[in-house]
Parts: structure tokens; sequence; C-alpha cells
């Protein structure tokens, strides 16, 4: 029984060093978002009132009722500007391992309220992105790799690893995106019994990249196989981690394959951050085994002889060596004090500066210490022959000098990082709310699967679908549901799911002027034309993933709310910039439906006039008229 408990432990626990190369790997990918959420003037386009989605729009038609926005505080620019620089701040923070466990969840909240601020720009990175927030509130993500373990002054060794019960959920969190998402798949013959849903995802051009259109001509047999192998891998590859024997070898099979598939998915498709931030997620779950190999193969003598002496009267340059060492990846490093060395303190005096000893006796200071020391940093080791680049080397020792020279000033820096106890322990408390709160989250996605088969014909007199149904659509349930919305723990994994999209297009927007000119609204650089965008022309028109989920949603049953605001912000848009005979007078918006078929069946093109607008009475007048 012991055994069985210690391998159960094992296939449950997550190593400090996993978890804060995934901290790192989430933090750049919210900044990376945020990157992509305020370019292409999306700032503005996107969560002020004077874009695509006023807040008036918003709460009206399209915010439910269970879902919050700080953004929704003010439709200015300016504020918008101050919300984005705050979760860019409290990212920073989350990269640096500062404050972390007040850096995830000030991170979570904003993340949240972005999303909710406009619903037409959410796609499956989102989703991701938003359940890997929220479990990361619960681990111990600053344990290593920080600012708060550098300056941990407490003298009882971390655990190697953790396990509990926010281990156990956000593992398997990481197993629902693939296990749920197989799940709704089965919903459509597309994917099983028929096989041609990579097929047709490799056909929708909205999303598809060079390299995913030149996988499409592979012949038939090789995509349906694609399309089984991918299937049956989801149901399948997340369970390896679950093996309790030989568990570090089928934990590292699913981490590599699963690593191997998001980078397949990347290849083909423009999808914004998803890739990358599964990619990272996977990085969680890398054993113990693998970072004390590499340990073992980084003990060189080199860097094990390394000692850094440091002026003890000098605060501001003990927090800096314990930073170095903790950042440069050199742990273990003794971090000594120049005083208790006669020899050592007459150099630090002589030279001003801090001592920095090899393993072979000879030493070094000023920033040359510097350079020597990134030269052993298994990372930053490519930056030694530039910082000794006669050029930089002289700039950084007139840095390195000036500092020393006021290291009060500099004190000032480093006075919001405190030395402090720093410990790993298990919350009792935390770990069975991280219990309960997967329970609802496996409740959740059973619902939305219940639901989906239900809405797809599946529900019969009797059948183990019509029971859950009933029992999940009781009163109690609809109350914890609000639960869900608050938290956004509302899942529905349904990537590329029941079925891929079959709907692919492009808009055709022509602006009339007033001297009776046409202009093309949607790419002002180019002429109009009615052609079919090649995969590169759409890269330049959809610069963010927001603006290329916008375009994809404006073919969705959500387009009734959003083309009114939509006409509007291409009216203002333009006539802000124009004046005279300049200005827009009326606009007309096409949609070149274009339809997936099977391979070798005929496909069509068909126009539709979806809208038509007036610049000056803002009235729109909607078409259901196609033209072939």
């Amino acid at each position: 029984m012991t055994g069985f408990l210690s391998r159960f432990k094992q296939v449950f626990t997550l190593d400090l060093r996993s978890l804060a190369v995934f901290r790192m790997g989430l933090a750049i990918m919210v900044i990376a978002d945020l990157f992509s959420r305020a370019g292409a003037n999306g700032l503005v386009a996107h969560y002020s009132d004077i874009g695509i989605l006023p807040r008036e729009i918003l709460t009206q038609k399209l915010l439910h009722s269970g879902y919050w926005s700080l953004h929704l505080i003010s439709g200015e620019p300016w504020f918008q500007a101050i919300l984005f620089g705050l979760a860019f701040i409290f990212a920073l923070w989350l990269l640096l391992g500062y404050r972390t466990r007040w850096a995830i969840i000030l991170t979570w909240i904003l993340n949240i309220s972005l999303q909710n601020r406009n619903p037409a720009l959410i796609f499956a990175g989102d989703d991701v992105m938003r359940a890997l927030l929220f479990w990361a509130m619960f681990l111990p993500l600053g344990a290593t790799y920080s600012i708060d373990s550098a300056l941990n002054r407490s003298t009882k060794p971390l655990p190697k690893g953790i396990a509990n019960g926010a281990t156990f959920a956000f593992i398997v969190q990481i197993c629902f995106i693939y296990i749920w998402s197989a799940a709704f798949k089965t919903k459509s013959g597309i994917w099983w019994p028929d096989g041609d849903a990579v097929y047709f995802s490799l056909s929708f051009d909205q999303y598809v990249t060079a390299f995913g259109a030149l996988l499409l001509r592979l012949p038939n047999a090789i995509l349906k196989s694609l399309n089984f192998s991918a299937l049956i891998f989801e149901w399948i590859g997340p369970l390896l981690i679950f093996i309790p024997i030989y568990s570090n070898f089928f934990r590292i099979t699913a981490i590599i394959s699963f690593i191997l598939l998001h980078i397949g998915f990347e290849l083909c498709f423009h999808i914004g951050v998803l890739s990358w931030l599964s990619i990272y997620m996977w990085l969680a779950l890398i054993p113990s085994i693998v970072w004390d190999r590499l340990a073992t193969r980084l003990a060189t003598p080199s860097r094990k002889g390394l000692r850094i002496y440091y002026d003890a009267d000098c605060g501001f340059c003990k927090k800096v060596v314990y930073l170095i060492r903790t950042f440069l990846i050199l742990p273990g490093t003794p971090l000594l004090i120049a005083q208790d060395d006669p020899s050592i303190y007459e150099d630090m005096q002589e030279k001003n500066s801090w001592v920095i000893v090899n393993w072979q006796g000879q030493r070094f200071f000023k920033f040359e210490g510097i350079a020597y020391v990134c030269s052993l940093s298994p990372i930053f080791f490519i930056l030694a022959p530039l910082f000794r680049w006669r050029p930089i080397a002289k700039l950084g020792r007139k840095f390195y000098e000036t500092i020393a020279n006021n290291r009060q000033i500099a004190g000032k820096f480093t006075k919001p990082l405190p030395f402090q106890n720093f410990q790993v322990k298990s919350s009792p408390l935390l770990s069975i709310c991280a219990l309960i709160l997967i329970f609802f989250t496996t409740i959740w996605n059973l619902t939305s699967f219940i639901d989906q088969s239900v809405y797809r014909g599946s529900l019969q007199t009797n059948d183990w679908i019509n029971t859950t149904y009933k029992l999940l659509h009781r009163k109690t349930f609809n109350q914890l549901a609000n639960l869900g919305y608050w938290t956004r723990l509302n899942q529905s994994w349904s990537i590329f799911a029941p079925a891929p999209p079959r709907d692919d297009g492009w808009h055709i927007i022509v602006g009339q002027l007033k001297d009776g000119s046409k202009v093309n609204l949607l790419d002002k650089t180019q002429e109009i034309s009615w052609e079919k965008p090649t995969i590169g022309e759409r890269k330049e028109l959809y610069q963010t993933i927001q603006w290329r989920v916008y375009f994809i949603n404006l073919n969705r049953a959500i387009s009734t709310h959003l083309y009114p605001s939509f006409t509007d912000y291409l009216c203002r848009n333009w006539n802000s910039e124009h004046y005279g005979d300049q200005q827009l007078d009326k606009l007309t918006i096409y949609y070149m439906d274009e339809r997936t078929t099977l391979p070798n069946e005929l496909q069509s093109v068909v126009q539709k006039k979806i809208v038509e607008q007036s610049c000056s009475s803002k009235i729109s007048k909607w078409s259901s008229l196609t033209h072939s």
C-alpha cells in the first residue's frame, strides 16, 4: 500500500524548477498577448468607446450577466492604456518572480477583465490562458529562479517538488483540454468515421499558413491518417502522465509528443499565443530526474569552484549578488563576506569592487567580474564575449564605477526588494479548495458535452445522455453555474470541434466618398479587388490574431450585434482623417462566401451584400440578397 501511495504521489508531483519555467513562459505569453491586443490600433479599436464595440452595445447585447470587467469603468483610450500598462507591470512581476502570488492573482484579474471587455475577440488561446492563470494562483511558482527565492533568508531548504490538491487539479486541467476536445469531436462524423477533419482544417483560409496550405496538397489518404492519429492521440496522450510505473519515461514521452504536436499546429495555423502557451504548459510537468541530470552535467570544476565576495556594509551589494546567482542559474555558488578574508577585503577596498574568485584562484573585479560570471551561466554565457568586447567592456566598467560610487542612490532601487522568509508548504485549505473547483470544472465540461449532444440530436428516451441532461439542469446546478461565470471557469474545449469550420470566405468593404469615388476601407493602401486574397495578403490584412478572429466572427451569429457599431467605426475613423469631398458618404460590406467542399468537389464563391450604411445619417440597411 505504501508503495502504491508513493507512486501515486509521484504522478502528481511537480518539480519547483519546472514550475519556474512554466511561470516565466506564462508571463511571456501574457506580455505577448498584451502587445498583440494593443497592436494594429487594437487598444483603441477593440477596447474604447470610439472603437468597434462601445460599452453601451456590449452591456446591452453581448455581455453575459455573470461577467465583469474593470475595463468597463471608462471607455476612454487613456483609461484602457492605464489598465494595459498595469497588466504589463504585473506580468513583468510574474516573469521575474517578484511578489509572485500577488503578481499571478492581479494578472488573472486583469486578464479576465480584458477578455470580458470584447467577447468578439475570444478564441481558443484565450480559453487556455484563462484556465492556466487560474490554477497558477494555487501553485508555488516563485519557489525557484525568482526574486522571491533569491532573497530568501530562511535556512530551511526548499523541497525539490510538491504534490497536493493544487498540483492534482492543474494536471487534470491540462488533460481536460485535450480529452474533452476529443470528446466533442466524436459528435461529428467529419472526425470519425469520415476522417476529413484535417482536410477541412487546412482548407480554412482564415487560419491556415503557407506550410498548412502545402500539407493540404498531400494525398487524401495521408490527411485521413493524420486525422485519426490526432484524434486518438488527444484521447490517449494525456493519460500517459498517469501511468504509475516508469512514470518518468511516460511523462517525458507525453511532454515531447505534445510539444511536437503544438509545433505542428504553429506551423500550420495562425493561432496567436495558443501553441507556445500550450508548450509552456507542458514544461511544468518536466520530472525532477531531468533537472537533476542537467545539474550534474553542469557541475563543472569552474562552476563548482566559483566564489563571489561582497561588502557586508553594503545592503545593495548583498541583494545584487544574490539576484545574480539566481538569475544566472548558478545555484550553490558561495556568496561570502569580503571582510571575513583579509586578502579579499584588501582587494575590495583597493579596487572599490566586488571580488570574483575562479576555481584556480584567479580574481576578477568590477565589470570584468560580471563578464566572467556570465561565462559560467548555462544560458547567459553567450553574453560573455560581448561583455569582453573592448567598447562594451569600457562602458561597462564606467557604469560599474558609477554605481559603486553611488551605492546609497542605487540602494533606493533595490529597497522594494526585501529579504524575507520564503517557504513552500502545502496548505490543506488551498488543496481542498482546488479539489472542489476541479470537480466543479469536471461538471461544467460534462454539462457542455451533454448540451452539445442534445443540440446535435443525440437525446434519446431513457438513455444516459437524457438522464444526465436532466440531472445537470436542476436548479442546484444552475445556481452553481454563476461560479463558472464569475471565475471564468466556464470551459468548452471545442477547438476545431465538433467539426472544423466550413464557412470560409473573405470581406470586401467598399466606401463611396462625397465626390463619388470609391475606396477600399479594409485596406486603404490597395485598390478594390474582388479576387480571393492570398495567405500573405491575409496576414498583412489581419495583423493580429484579434483582428483575424473578429472578422471570422463577422460571419457568425454574433455579427448581428457587431456590424452596426463596426460600420459606425469605419465611418468615424475615415472621416476623422479626411475633409470635404474626400469624406466618406456611405459604405457597403460584402462577404465572399466560399464554403469548403469535399476533395474533388466543385467549390463556388457566393457574393453576399451584408450591410449598406450612410455615414451622414448613420442608417444601416441590411440586405439578405446574394449575388453569384
